[in-house]
């Protein structure tokens, strides 16, 4: 289950990933290379920072593969298909959530306690995002007013919650996906944010 809802959300943060790229009019090998980011940036670091020996793509290159054939398909798929503009943020959304539980669990198997696995679990939720919207030459999502990074703490800290408690890893990363993927759409829908840097009297000139 695990392994193929990690390849499941491979695919959906690739093609989050060829979509951002198609809006910069990006050619088809950086559709591809920004697909890929997406969806094996947060992954990578992750890896890197529990000290896992190969990085998981490394390990398994399907992966890429997979990551590789979304991007081809949604290329493909656009030149036929006018798809709807808010595809990307959902298609985001359903990667963020799956991205963030994968993370966490991750992170317990690797030995760590509840708070380094939510952090791992952000890690691997937003971090492909970050690479993704530098690439296109936007501010990273996760840092602006967007409820992004607070609905992968809170799905990656319910999943260890749950997991402490004693769900199985179906249960605890149902309802953790589930949440995580419930906040997200909702802040999407009704426009939820958190407050922004501001000061008095100064307006706001995009510098």
């Amino acid at each position: 289950m695990i392994y193929f809802l990690d390849l499941f959300g491979t695919a959906v943060f690739a093609i989050a990933g060829a979509l951002a790229g198609g809006r910069k009019r990006m050619d088809l090998f950086g559709i591809v290379v920004v697909a890929l980011a997406t969806a094996l940036g947060g992954g990578t670091i992750r890896d890197a920072v529990l000290g896992e020996g190969r990085v998981f793509w490394v390990a398994d290159y399907t992966y890429v593969i997979v990551g590789s054939v979304a991007a081809l398909v949604t290329f493909i798929t656009v030149r036929f298909v006018l798809l709807p503009g808010s595809l990307m943020l959902l298609a985001d959304a359903f990667g963020l959530a799956v991205f963030t539980v994968i993370g966490a669990h991750r992170s317990l198997a690797a030995g760590t306690g509840a708070f380094v696995a939510m952090i791992m679990g952000m890690t691997t939720g937003v971090a492909g995002g970050m690479v993704r919207d530098i690439l296109c030459g936007e501010i990273p999502l996760v840092l602006r007013k967007e409820v992004y990074a607070v609905a992968s703490l809170i799905g990656g800290g319910l999943y260890a919650a749950t997991a402490a408690l004693g769900a199985s890893d179906p249960v605890a990363m149902t309802i953790a996906v589930l949440v995580t993927l419930g906040v997200r759409v909702a802040a999407i829908h009704w426009g939820l944010s958190l407050p922004v840097f501001a000061q008095p009297g100064r307006e706001d000139r995009g510098s």
